[in-house]
């Protein structure tokens, strides 16, 4: 039995064996040959100007905002206003009292009048002594009625007269001024509004004291009022994206309280810098808010337009890839495919910008992969764009 099912296997697999093809005659399995081309889909590369627009965050700011401190230290009386009040400029917000500015008052206006008090003393002192020198100089004219030394004495008399009146002018005169020194310290306890807005900050209360030596309380402001019906907005715009920017252009945002409402706004300032820390250069719009729908301080969304003077080459964004050492594009050119180092730009519905050493019309494989080597032989099956 052992004999025979050794005898049947033999069979068995020579009959196999014959039903083999050789190799290279057929089948499935055979190798693909060496060297044979890669097929590929190639695009050619476009020119044309770039016009686009890109979001951006960006931040509505008031146009105008003051934090308002005390001048003088004194204690709040009233506060005539509080957060969200609209106020005018010129409109009275809060009055301080400081009683020590009323003995100021006092003793610069007595000194004023001792000054006067002076000045007339000096006055009529001049009055006399000028007289009597006009006199002593008429008689001095007939001979031997009086000496020269006298005439000579009035008149130096005469001259220091003159010189106290002039001094006493000028004491009077600064005595004028520190009334109106104490008066315009005075005015202070009387803080209006410096421009038209809204009162955002209300901090303190009547009874606290404020000023320069007053504690804490100082360090912080009574009010803050900003200009809310005009708003810049500010954007800082990354410096690959600065583009052409021109002064004048309307933009357009949109902010997360009015959902699918759409904005304008003028592009106004341009600094012209990039901050070096965040790599972006800040630019202003002027947004005019008279309906006081936007609220300074909110988060926008920008659409910033990007524009360039002259053409560009665009490729498929699938056409650029790159290895652990460059970005690339795969040029075929004579039925080879070719590496072409690119630096890419801004990608415009799902096309990129290249800056390389390319040119228009140059044909590229439309899906590339660093699986495909310089020098690869490639067989082209073109793609209308």
């Amino acid at each position: 039995m052992k004999r025979l099912f050794l005898a049947s296997t033999a069979l068995l697999l020579a009959a196999l064996g014959c039903n083999t093809p050789p190799s290279g005659q057929g089948g499935n399995t055979a190798a693909p040959q060496p060297n044979a081309p890669i097929a590929v889909s190639t695009i050619p590369v476009m020119s044309r100007k770039l016009q686009t627009a890109i979001s951006l965050p960006a931040q509505l700011v008031p146009f105008e905002s003051v934090d308002i401190y005390p001048k003088v230290t004194g204690f709040v009386q009233t506060v005539t206003v509080d957060r969200g009040s609209r106020v005018r400029r010129g409109q009275l917000l809060v009055r301080l009292i400081a009683p020590e500015l009323s003995s100021q008052r006092a003793q610069a206006e007595a000194a004023v009048r001792a000054a006067q008090s002076q000045l007339a003393t000096a006055q009529a002192r001049l009055a006399s002594d000028n007289g009597t020198y006009l006199h002593m100089v008429a008689a001095a004219k007939t001979p031997g009625v009086l000496a020269d030394n006298d005439v000579m004495v009035a008149g130096q008399t005469v001259s220091g007269d003159k010189g106290m009146v002039e001094a006493a002018e000028q004491n009077v005169a600064a005595a004028r001024d520190a009334v109106r020194s104490v008066s315009q310290t005075e005015s202070y306890l009387s803080i209006t509004a410096p421009f038209d807005g809204v009162v955002t900050t209300r901090n303190l209360h009547p009874g606290a004291l404020i000023g320069p030596a007053s504690g804490q309380a100082s360090t912080q402001p009574i009010l803050q009022i900003v200009d809310d019906r005009r708003l810049r907005l500010v954007a800082p715009i990354p410096e690959a994206q600065v583009g052409e920017m021109k002064v004048g252009r309307q933009v357009s945002f949109t902010v997360p309280a009015y959902p699918g409402q759409i904005f304008n706004a003028p592009i106004r300032r341009i600094s012209r810098a990039v901050d070096e820390t965040s790599r972006t250069m800040p630019v202003e719009l002027d947004v005019l808010n008279r309906d006081g729908k936007l609220s300074p301080g909110s988060f926008t969304s920008v659409s910033w337009p990007l524009e360039r003077s002259y053409a560009t080459l665009f490729v498929p964004a699938s056409a650029v890839t790159s290895d652990q050492q460059h970005t690339f594009v795969i040029r075929v050119r004579d039925g080879k495919a070719e590496w072409v180092t690119v630096q890419t730009g801004q990608t415009v519905h799902g096309e990129i910008e290249v800056f390389g050493d390319l040119k228009a019309a140059d044909q590229v494989v439309k899906t590339a992969t660093d699986a495909i080597h310089s020098g690869d032989r490639v067989q082209v099956q073109s793609e209308a764009r």
